[in-house]
């Protein structure tokens, strides 16, 4: 494949699909509502996300030769949009949405791409879709455990996406610095089993319309993606992620910290009784401005932290990583204590 070319024309129908957008989307009414936040600006273009959409899937279509795999992402991708596109307008509930982030993990699995294994502690990996035992009812449960951990990890990144979804210039330029990191690793036969040549166009045609989108979704953001693209980003990324041969730590040192955000997110708000499923202000990249960053400093400290575990993500091998996961882990740990200090004084020279 002509990787050049791939990314030239994705990147051109990307800016395409944006620039139709600012200039139609008035029009037909697709605007935020900054009253609803207490923002003083006018109305700017919203449901940027239907332009990430069509880009990448006509891009998609043009470059990449179709199999079921890649027809099942499609699909469920185009669900997960859909639904987030009338969540995005009339508002749905939380349980309806996470039933069809669970149908479109489970659309996924049925479709061939599934976390087919799991690391053994004596070597190797357990493979849970071929492995051939002659125990009554073992291979329903290895599969059963893999279409759970298939779901899990769609519903894990979908969430995450959305909840990173409150900063200009997040979602995009995190998912813009993963996708390039599952292009990067897709392109070493070193690490690779199998043909990887039409994970590595999608991954390099996500990363190219979203750069098209980061353009004019940086802070100050012309244009607004919605939980239309949020979810639609967290599920390509997702599954891309599996289908790439199971890339999940790889995945996860880039989205390291909104996932590590997303975990303590959900653990705080059990231990304080609400549910895990409401909105608050209290997320890592909410923490940095309150502590006293602006917008783009906090976009650059987060941008940072996920080029430096992707870059790692793309050089070091399996066994490395796992040293490197546990940098990420100390790197959050210092991050937090840097914030809660800043926050600290933040609040001393108030009174």
């Amino acid at each position: 494949m002509n990787y050049w070319l791939i990314a030239l024309c994705s990147l051109v129908m990307g800016l395409v699909a944006v620039r139709l957008a600012l200039k139609c989307f008035p029009r037909l009414g697709l605007l935020d509502r900054p009253e609803k936040y207490g923002l003083k600006r006018a109305p700017i273009p919203y449901y940027g996300g239907i332009a990430i959409v069509a880009a990448f899937v006509i891009s998609v279509l043009i470059w990449v030769p179709l199999d079921a795999g890649i027809i099942g992402l499609l699909l469920c991708a185009l669900l997960v949009a859909g639904v987030s596109f009338i969540d995005d307008r009339r508002g749905l509930s939380p349980v309806l949405r996470l039933g069809v982030q669970v149908v479109a993990g489970g659309g996924l699995f049925l479709s061939g791409v599934a976390i087919r294994s799991l690391p053994n502690p004596f070597g190797g990996e357990l493979d849970l879709l071929s492995i051939n035992l002659n125990l009554p009812g073992l291979g329903w449960s290895l599969a059963i455990i893999s279409l759970i951990a298939t779901v899990l990890w769609v519903v894990l990144i979908m969430n995450t996406m959305n909840w990173v979804d409150g900063l200009n210039g997040l979602p995009s330029g995190l998912t813009l610095i993963a996708a390039l990191t599952i292009f990067g690793i897709s392109m070493r036969p070193d690490l690779q089993s199998m043909d990887q040549t039409s994970v590595a166009a999608m991954a390099l045609i996500l990363a190219m319309v979203v750069l098209a989108f980061w353009f004019h979704d940086f802070y100050p953001a012309k244009i607004l993606m919605g939980d239309t693209g949020s979810m639609f980003l967290g599920f390509t990324l997702a599954a891309l992620a599996i289908y790439a041969g199971g890339k999940i730590a790889t995945a996860f040192l880039v989205m390291g910290v909104p996932i590590l955000d997303a975990f303590w997110v959900i653990v705080r708000r059990f231990l304080s009784g609400r549910s895990p499923l409401k909105g608050d202000l209290r997320h890592f990249h909410h923490r940095l401005l309150y502590a006293g960053l602006s917008e783009r400093k906090a976009l650059i400290v987060i941008y940072s932290v996920a080029a430096v575990f992707g870059l790692m993500a793309v050089f070091l091998s399996s066994t490395q990583k796992i040293w490197a996961i546990i940098a990420l882990l100390a790197t959050m740990a210092i991050l937090g204590f840097v914030i809660v200090v800043m926050e600290v004084e933040k609040n001393r020279k108030k009174e």
